[in-house]
């Protein structure tokens, strides 16, 4: 009597309860999944790897087109700093969610109809509103009345500029210069052009943030302390008057390497 009752107990535990409910089996789902991505993985040629490559291409290219582009350094116009062969990685968000380019920042920008063809990089100097004047008693750039010391990046034997001039840089844009003035064609040399040699804050791709290659020469490219003590425009200097010059320095164009594609240079002088 006692292995009857036993088993009759257990026979009870063993039903389910009218409160529970079986759960829904999960292997019909599973396996569309993975029907999918094996129809796919049979179409393409080469299967899986092939699908997944094509994957990471596709994120490499958005990560190119809207976050990070590398470019290629075609000229000595930023050495020291950016020297001939050198990849960067141009920060393509740096000004979308916030403020524009600073003094100090090193941008690359399209400078098709304002300094020739392709993209270029420059350091900014001056941004809109700022009055900028070459030089002072001490051969230094003063910007809103502040003598700026740029020999912590300058090329080794450059003046900041040997050619006078004396500027008020417009509302969104920008007054551009290459640390190594005397291999730069920039906003000086363009003073007397349509736009007076000043870069539209809308044509700039950019700023400069990384070095990545080679490797022995990777570097986080960060703002100088130069310009650190500049003030806001209008705060110490009274506004000047644009002078048109020219000059013959070589040009400063910048090659895109995104991509694999190389842009074309900039015209040289």
């Amino acid at each position: 009597m006692d292995t009857e009752a036993q088993h009759t107990e257990r026979d009870r535990s063993s039903r389910p309860s009218d409160s529970e409910q079986p759960s829904e089996p999960e292997g019909p789902e599973e396996r569309s999944r993975s029907a999918f991505t094996g129809w796919i993985a049979r179409w393409v040629p080469g299967g899986r790897i092939t699908v997944t490559l094509l994957a990471l291409l596709a994120f490499l290219l958005l990560l190119s087109t809207f976050v990070l582009q590398p470019f290629q350094i075609p000229s000595g116009s930023m050495e020291r700093g950016l020297r001939i062969g050198d990849r960067v990685l141009v920060n393509k968000l740096a000004y979308r969610f916030g403020d524009g380019p600073r003094r100090g920042d090193v941008v690359v920008f399209d400078g098709t109809g304002l300094f020739g063809h392709g993209d270029y990089i420059k350091r900014v100097v001056g941004v809109g509103g700022d009055h900028v004047v070459c030089c002072d008693k001490e051969g230094r750039l003063r910007v809103n009345g502040q003598s700026v010391d740029e020999s912590a990046f300058l090329h080794p034997g450059d003046r900041p500029s040997t050619v006078p001039f004396d500027v008020v840089v417009p509302d969104g844009t920008l007054f551009v210069l290459g640390d190594h003035r005397s291999a730069s064609s920039d906003s000086r040399d363009h003073l007397g052009s349509p736009g007076g040699g000043m870069v539209p804050v809308d044509e700039v791709i950019g700023r400069a943030d990384w070095i990545v290659w080679p490797f022995g020469h990777a570097t986080h490219l960060d703002r100088p302390d130069a310009y650190a003590r500049v003030p806001e425009a209008g705060e110490a200097d009274g506004a000047g008057t644009a002078d048109g010059v020219s000059g013959g320095t070589a040009g400063a164009a910048l090659d895109g390497a995104a991509g694999g594609a190389r842009r074309s240079e900039g015209a040289d002088g």
